[in-house]
């Protein structure tokens, strides 16, 4: 008999600046997914919905300044308690991004999450009893999917796409509280955040197989294999693509020309690639490079609501 070969200890593990909490908060808020998020919420009002308003007095309203600030707490809230359940895991999967429990405490990092979260909701609530509920669902379904359901097949992809496109529509709910007034334009937007993200969040599953193997995660390429996972993402990807598509042909027809060449250059074409690179992937540096091009997509989308308004 052979005895099997000893197991390989982890790499060490990438050094980090020292500080403390106030260093590594920027890192563990994910900074730069807070921007994209605040640069969502300013074009879905300013672009979408009061087009005909001039910009600032859009943007600078403060009722719509204190919910994009609780949107955000809330959202950074989340990130932070995300790490906080995959330490193990991205001890493995990405090591390079590991904060707590190597500058972070655990209980500060909860104590931080709590604040950070609890702040928003009340925030919310402050500006209207509905936005506190929703807000308040949203931080608690962040917590249930670091704690569960990343951890189940396709249940922790369905719960962060319907998250994105909750902050879609957002501001379209704090406008039709205020005034009982509808901008159907929101809603494909909404739909179309709620798709990629399903394509995007089935790509990182496949990406991080080998860590959430080890921590008894079930994703669906653990459960049902790499094979069978590019079908389902493909599949999303090609409501995505139907749904731009009509939404294309819909502003050629009406005559919104700069919408629609945005949407064909910027969306359409980036799209049929990912399919291309989709169908070739069998490595995890694929895979990655695959979620890359759905953040460039996504970026391409939320711009082009500059060129929506006025399109009922």
């Amino acid at each position: 008999m052979t005895t099997p070969p000893p197991k390989l200890p982890h790499p060490a593990l990438p050094p980090f600046p020292a500080g403390g909490l106030g260093s590594a908060l920027p890192t563990l808020v994910r900074w730069p997914n807070l921007l994209i998020m605040l640069l969502c919420l300013a074009l879905v009002r300013a672009g979408l919905l009061l087009p005909e308003q001039p910009l600032g007095t859009a943007l600078l309203e403060p009722r719509f300044l204190v919910l994009v600030l609780a949107a955000l707490l809330v959202a950074a809230g989340g990130y932070i308690i995300n790490d906080y359940y995959d330490v193990k895991i991205d001890a493995i999967n990405r090591p390079d991004r590991l904060v707590i429990g190597r500058v972070v405490q655990r209980r500060k990092a909860m104590l931080a999450h709590l604040i950070l979260s609890g702040t928003g909701v009340l925030l919310a609530g402050g500006l209207h009893p509905v936005l506190g509920a929703v807000t308040l669902g949203t931080a608690l379904l962040l917590w249930g999917y670091s704690a569960r359901f990343k951890r189940v097949a396709l249940a922790g992809n369905a719960s962060i796409a319907t998250l994105t496109a909750a902050l879609v529509l957002l501001p379209e709910l704090q406008l039709q509280l205020a005034r009982n007034n509808s901008h159907s334009v929101v809603w494909p937007y909404a739909l179309a955040a709620f798709l990629l993200t399903m394509v995007r969040e089935i790509v990182k599953d496949v990406e991080d197989m080998r860590g959430d193997a080890q921590h008894g995660c079930r994703t669906l390429p653990l459960v049902v294999g790499v094979a069978q996972t590019k079908w389902v993402a493909g599949f999303f990807l090609a409501c995505l693509a139907l749904l731009t598509a009509g939404a294309t042909a819909r502003m050629f027809g009406s005559g919104h020309w700069p919408l629609g060449v945005w949407l064909v250059l910027l969306v359409l074409l980036p799209m049929v690639q990912l399919a291309r690179l989709l169908i070739r992937a069998d490595r995890r540096r694929h895979f990655k490079h695959l979620s890359a091009w759905c953040k460039g997509i996504m970026l391409a989308g939320v711009l082009s609501m500059a060129l929506a308004g006025g399109i009922g």
